[in-house]
């Protein structure tokens, strides 16, 4: 009898040896400009900063942190921005290759992009990161967690990546932390866009679209399709020798209509259709089907100067087949949220219903369940303090009822210096195919965790570095147990284990003035120790130790940078028996315009030809190189 678990996705790291020296001299770096003010920085003013790839302006807004906008000088919450430029000038070719350049994110994949991939942030399961898309969640009641691989990198504008459970915010899943992506809005005018990109293992993309504004509406239209031949996943003797390529078809649209001054609605849609190879034995051209997609449709009302509301329907769908190995899967969720908003003075004042509605197919599995919650919250920020304080109920229609809360607070200390400290709880409740399927209980208790941690910032400028400190408990860990309360032989799902993601992130940048006119240096660096405590062992795929550093600077009209990504030791399995080696990878990249309305970018990574695994049999690319050219009027 075959066992027909769901597929698992699994996430992997980045060797750090070479790489501490220099983190420290970002860090020192940094702390040493405290007394050299940068040309454009405002001293005096109190500066809280989230962390960024690229030094972030003070006045940007970000939304993840509480779920209403908030400008990153008052944020608590430590959260990273992701900008179009970075992903265009990072020449990836998959979400989970982009988030690993951010503080506290690890990944792993069955071979190469289209593959099953998980992401880990700071240390925890792939599962406990919550997943938005404009809005709209994404989650697979399968096997857990996003599917990262189906998510096109293609049609993302922007990724706000907050680090830390946020479960009295996000009710369930939000037990490491969330990641919101964002696609493009028309702006005034229009900007249409045409890209072209070829890249090793015969991989090609094309892209277009156009976004645009006039009157009271705006729009923004996207399509692009990629293709690769890809490269054998898997060198073992047991399976197929053949190169396991992909190609994926996306699209996005999205629509606003400012009724008036007060009153706005907007609808997006992203699609994406993915078919990537895999192994699994000799003599199969194993595929994955892949189909995501992620409606939303908001009303976004002012009601006075103080009081404002939104009102959200959101409907995803994740279908997930392989062929000629027989397995579908498909959860569709549908999601309901009346969000309110008081502001006076210094103070904020949110209340929330929200409804969730869950569905899995997976024969012979056919089940729902829904979960309604309220959510209040506080935050003030004044004379250099900010409070924020949440509270949230969920009741599911399955297990009960659930409650979450969290507190932060900052403190700006002195200028450019901030403190913060937070507190909070989260949960995840159990998937429908871990309570109805062969290997289900019915009775599983939903996993939950409590979060505490402080943090430094020091920003100036374009300089800035942080330090955050965190332990994350986690009870009722859902692992695969023996065999026992389920109609199953081989084994059962059970709340028998807990676990501790604990650790420390620094991230820094800083520019070097006078030097090849100017260096941006950026880095990150997270020293962490995520552990079963039950058996002591460190956790799958999650190395001790790893981090980034980049540097970038202008020379006769390029833009030209190198990084280093690196990663310790780590196990492929529970029982810390099978050792994926460290790694440090040397990526080199470059950016020009070649003319008015033209821009190429160049990339190699892997410029070494390191030869390493983020799973265990699975191969990686090597060295690769993308060149792409892109058509954007001015």
């Amino acid at each position: 009898m075959k066992i027909r678990t769901p597929r698992a996705r699994i996430a992997a790291p980045l060797c750090l040896q070479p790489a501490l020296a220099a983190m420290a001299v970002v860090a020192a770096c940094s702390a040493q400009a405290q007394a050299q003010p940068a040309p454009n920085s405002e001293a005096g003013s109190p500066v809280q900063i989230a962390q960024n790839l690229r030094a972030p302006s003070l006045t940007e807004t970000v939304v993840t942190a509480t779920r209403t906008p908030q400008p990153l000088s008052d944020l608590v919450a430590d959260v990273t921005v992701i900008d179009r430029d970075t992903i265009e000038t990072s020449g990836a070719t998959g979400l989970a290759d982009v988030l690993a350049r951010v503080p506290g994110i690890e990944f792993s994949r069955n071979g190469g992009p289209g593959t099953t991939t998980g992401v880990f942030l700071r240390g925890a399961e792939s599962r406990f990161t919550a997943v938005y898309i404009d809005g709209v969640r994404i989650d697979s009641q399968s096997t857990g967690g996003a599917a990262w691989e189906a998510i096109p990198l293609a049609q993302i504008d922007r990724i706000e990546v907050l680090r830390g459970p946020a479960g009295a915010v996000y009710g369930s899943d939000a037990m490491g932390g969330v990641i919101q992506i964002f696609t493009k809005r028309g702006e005034n005018g229009v900007a249409p866009y045409v890209g072209i990109g070829v890249g090793s293992h015969s991989t090609t993309k094309i892209e277009a679209g156009v976004s645009g504004a006039t009157g009271t509406i705006d729009y923004a239209l996207g399509i692009a399709r990629e293709k690769s031949k890809g490269f054998n996943a898997r060198t073992v003797a047991t399976q197929n020798p053949d190169r396991d390529g992909y190609e994926s078809t996306s699209a996005n649209a999205r629509l606003g209509l400012q009724i008036n001054a007060a009153h706005r609605l907007d609808a997006t849609l992203l699609a994406n259709d993915l078919d990537s190879g895999y192994d699994n034995g000799l003599g199969k051209d194993d595929r994955n089907q892949h189909q995501l997609h992620a409606l939303g449709l908001t009303w976004q009302a002012q009601w006075t100067t103080a009081y404002k509301t939104r009102l959200q329907v959101t409907d995803s769908r994740d279908q997930y087949e392989t062929t000629p190995s027989v397995y579908l899967s498909e959860t569709h969720l549908r999601g309901y949220l009346f969000q309110n908003e008081w502001r006076q003075g210094a103070h904020l004042v949110t209340a929330a219903l929200e409804r969730r509605e869950d569905n899995l197919q997976n024969a012979p599995i056919d089940r729902s369940r829904s979960q309604d919650a309220i959510a209040l919250g506080y935050g003030y920020t004044a004379g250099g303090h900010t409070l924020q304080a949440n509270v949230r109920h969920d009741s599911d229609s399955e297990f009960g009822g659930k409650g979450t809360g969290s507190l932060a607070y900052g403190y700006t200390f002195a200028p450019q210096w901030r403190a913060t400290a937070s507190v909070g709880t989260a949960f995840r409740a159990p998937t429908l195919y871990q309570r109805f399927s062969e290997y289900g209980v019915g009775s599983l208790k939903p996993e939950s965790s409590r979060n505490a941690e402080v943090g430094l910032r020091w920003a100036q400028g374009s300089n800035s570095f942080s330090a955050t400190v965190y332990r994350n408990r986690v009870q009722d860990l859902i692992s695969f147990g023996a065999p026992g309360p389920c109609p199953s032989p081989f084994g059962c799902y059970v709340n028998t284990a807990r676990a501790e993601y604990k650790g420390v992130t620094f991230a820094g940048s800083y520019r070097l003035a006078g030097v090849l006119g100017g260096v941006q240096l950026r880095g990150s660096l997270d020293l962490q120790d995520p552990r079963d405590l039950d058996t002591g062992k460190q956790l799958a795929r999650r190395a001790k130790r790893h981090g980034t550093l980049g540097a970038d600077t202008q020379l006769a009209g390029w833009t030209v940078g190198a990084e280093v990504q690196a990663s310790g030791r780590r196990f492929d399995t529970v029982a810390n028996t099978n050792v994926l080696g460290g790694y440090t990878l040397v990526n080199l990249y470059a950016s020009t315009r070649i003319a008015r309305d033209f821009t190429l970018v160049a990339r190699v990574d892997n410029v070494g030809d390191k030869h390493y695994e983020l799973a265990r049999t699975y191969a990686t690319a090597g060295r690769t190189a993308y060149v792409g050219v892109k058509w954007a009027p001015q």
